[in-house]
């Protein structure tokens, strides 16, 4: 699995998984919108700690710096 997900991308997606969780804690968000916004939160905590985002792969994309590794 080659790693395709740099550091500023990996911090937006977990400020926006924990701003999600804010919202369904703080009842701001509920009922099948908050399953959504739930999955995609969870979604992005896994990406972000596995560093490959699966939908990063058909298109080429990589927010890695070069020469990282």
């Amino acid at each position: 699995m080659v790693k395709n997900i740099g550091s500023t991308d990996k911090l937006i997606r977990l400020i926006i998984a924990a701003v999600i969780a804010v919202l369904y804690y703080t009842n701001f968000i509920s009922g099948t919108v908050a399953i959504v916004l739930g999955v995609l939160a969870f979604v992005f905590v896994i990406t972000s700690f596995l560093n490959f985002c699966p939908l990063y792969l058909p298109f080429g994309i990589s927010t890695r710096e070069k020469g990282k590794e």
